[in-house]
């Protein structure tokens, strides 16, 4: 498996560094921590100029037809700007629509994603219970000609704008999911405070929603495991920019702090503690391109693979955001600082589709030989 960029993904990944180092920025990013919108027009205008939305669309759809590496790529920028913004979940609806939607559902939705004139997202995760299929209680049943959803979905990223959520449920004893307009009768959107400030999530309820049957995307458990092994990539890409610019700022930071009359970053003990973030951040960068890769190349280890990259940087959160908070002192502390804004981001990403002990079980599960027939 070649791991070198190619030249058209390394000019996507400079330009998309350059749109969020210049509209952006962390002092941008500070602006809006208080605004109640989901996204920032004027930046998603701009994401929606260099085709994000559409990036791994079919292109009859007015997409690029890319895969996982090239979504990978941006939502690594994403997380090391710290940018706000409904690109990730997103992309995951369009892959699940372009993989498992009727012709007629895709002509309807995925030229809108494509276009940025509207966003959706996944509507998952569920109160008090983890992020795995055991986890889905929500429930679908047929009622004449149309589906009817109950339930609550908690942690529902950009919710509050979406036009659409794909809403995963128990239907007919099987998983499945249905897209669902964001005005249909029943559904009701509460945002949540949440330990990272820099994104918004969403609780959803579902009360006696009716949708046609044809809104149906995923047929069964294993369609929703292929959705969510591709988010678990995507947050790791994500994760693996914050733990980025967390190292960045910690090296940078020790250059010019004087202790003892010489830079923090001259002590052996320090940079001990610095070449453990980065060996936490390469390993990130290597489990989780080699995640998307695979699952682009249709490998069969693609599944342990994804849990590697999303085991290894829900682990790695904890210990390169300690570490730099440790390495920072009492600055880090402050809410002037930036530091805190990366750390509650990088918290929350150690958690968003399972933190690391779903993911390793679900790993034992998968490298465990079957059981020898009688």
């Amino acid at each position: 498996m070649n791991f070198e960029l190619s030249d058209e993904q390394a000019m996507l990944r400079a330009a998309s560094r350059d749109l969020l180092s210049d509209r952006a920025s962390i002092d941008a990013v500070r602006a809006r921590l208080d605004e109640d919108e989901d996204v920032d027009p004027a930046l998603w205008s701009l994401m929606t100029q260099l085709g994000w939305p559409g990036l791994a669309l079919p292109e009859e759809y007015a997409g690029a037809g890319q895969g996982l590496v090239e979504l990978a790529l941006v939502a690594e920028e994403i997380g090391r700007a710290a940018a706000h913004g409904p690109f990730l979940p997103t992309a995951l609806v369009g892959r699940a629509l372009a993989h498992g939607a009727s012709p007629q559902l895709q002509a309807e939705v995925l030229p809108t994603l494509a276009s940025g004139a509207a966003w959706a997202t996944w509507a998952f995760a569920e109160p008090h219970s983890p992020w795995t299929l055991d986890g889905i209680h929500t429930t679908a049943r047929t009622d004449g000609d149309t589906v009817v959803l109950d339930g609550v979905k908690t942690a529902v990223q950009d919710a509050g704008g979406a036009r659409w959520l794909l809403v995963t449920a128990r239907h007919e004893d099987a998983l499945a999911s249905f897209l669902v307009d964001r005005d249909t009768p029943g559904v009701t959107i509460r945002r949540q405070r949440t330990l990272d400030l820099t994104r918004s999530f969403s609780e959803v309820r579902l009360e006696g929603v009716r949708v046609p049957p044809s809104r149906r995307v995923h047929s069964g458990p294993a369609d929703v495991q292929q959705l969510l092994d591709d988010a678990s990539v995507l947050l790791s890409a994500e994760t693996l920019g914050v733990l980025n610019r967390l190292l960045e700022m910690t090296v940078e930071y020790l250059k010019v702090r004087v202790q003892f009359g010489r830079p923090l970053g001259t002590f052996q003990a320090v940079k001990h503690k610095c070449a453990t973030m980065a060996m936490l951040v390469h390993g990130t960068r290597a489990a989780t391109y080699y995640a998307a890769m695979a699952a682009d190349a249709g490998a069969a280890d693609a599944a342990r693979a994804a849990c590697v990259a999303a085991s290894y940087s829900s682990a790695a959160t904890g210990d390169v955001a300690g570490e730099a908070l440790q390495l920072h002192g009492g600055i880090g502390f402050t809410w002037e600082h930036d530091l805190h804004l990366y750390l509650r981001r990088a918290e929350t990403d150690g958690v968003l589709y399972g933190d690391a002990a779903v993911h390793r079980d679900r790993l034992c599960d998968l490298v465990r030989p079957a059981p020898a027939a009688n």
